[in-house]
């Protein structure tokens, strides 16, 4: 029993710190943490080594699809490793311009979009690139979507992200749809066909005669114009005219994007890889 004044035994010693898991979050991938965390180098995470690795990442605010690489020792690790202890990982993304191989069925990627992307849809569609959308589709429907027919989800819905029967996504970065746009072309680099898609449904366009739709045209639009596409789908009508040069601009800006991703990948290997499984 200890008397009063007594000091305890070990009053000195240190207080012994919880064991927990240490994870380095790359700088690429903080605006995803929760504000008190992204300016730590380290996030300190308290572990009982039952929650495997990938489970702890997504609990953090990071889906799996934006990470590249999971390391720990020089070694690298799987969303399903198990820490023990302490132990130090390194979150690192997904490298860009993402590896093809890492899209089965190689490319160009096909894309589903969220009830939210609606104008990036859009967007993706005057590219000529495959972009399937609807404003009334639940999250449900759009993950079966997504794996039934091989597309890509594009989403800033990171839970959506973290479903286990999602078959690939993307988090979209930026708050206006061509900050989003550049972000999409940045990450998959994808080959750009302007010009050949509906940005109504996402169909085929073809070359129709100006004869067989004379009388679907303005009066002014007739006597001005010569060449025009039809959408082998909704049937509507396009023409290059003059209220094409927004168009034209947001097509020029793609096409250098995609440039400039291809450059930097050729400059060397950027940090991460494909996404983990």
């Amino acid at each position: 029993m200890t008397r009063s004044g007594d000091r305890p035994p070990h009053a000195d010693a240190p207080v012994p710190t919880r064991p927990g898991l240490r994870l380095r979050f790359a700088p690429e991938l903080r605006f995803l943490l929760a504000v008190r965390h992204r300016r730590e180098d380290e996030v300190l995470v308290p572990h009982d080594g039952t929650s495997t690795l990938g489970h702890v990442v997504q609990s953090l605010g990071v889906p799996l699809t934006e990470v590249g690489e999971l390391t720990a020792g020089g070694r690298a690790l799987r969303p399903s490793h198990r820490p023990r202890g302490e132990e130090t990982v390194t979150v690192s993304p997904v490298r860009r311009p993402q590896d093809p191989r890492s899209v089965p069925h190689g490319a160009p990627p096909s894309f589903v979009l969220d009830v939210h992307l609606g104008a990036l849809a859009r967007r993706l569609r005057l590219l000529g690139l495959d972009a399937a959308y609807r404003n009334d589709m639940s999250d449900h429907a759009l993950v079966e979507q997504a794996g039934a027919e091989h597309r890509l989800l594009l989403t800033q819905d990171r839970g959506l992200l973290q479903r286990r029967a999602l078959w690939l996504g993307a988090y979209v970065r930026g708050a206006r749809p061509d900050a989003q746009l550049l972000d999409v072309l940045d990450r998959f680099a994808p080959p750009l066909a302007p010009w050949t898609r509906c940005m109504a449904c996402n169909g085929l366009l073809t070359p129709v005669p100006k004869e067989e739709i004379a009388g679907r045209l303005p009066p002014g639009t007739r006597r001005t114009y010569r060449s025009f596409m039809r959408c082998r789908d909704c049937g509507r009508l396009y023409w290059r005219g003059a209220h094409s040069g927004r168009l034209e601009e947001t097509v020029a800006a793609a096409r250098a994007a995609v440039t400039d991703a291809a450059r930097s990948a050729s400059r060397g290997t950027p940090r991460g890889g494909p996404p983990v499984r």
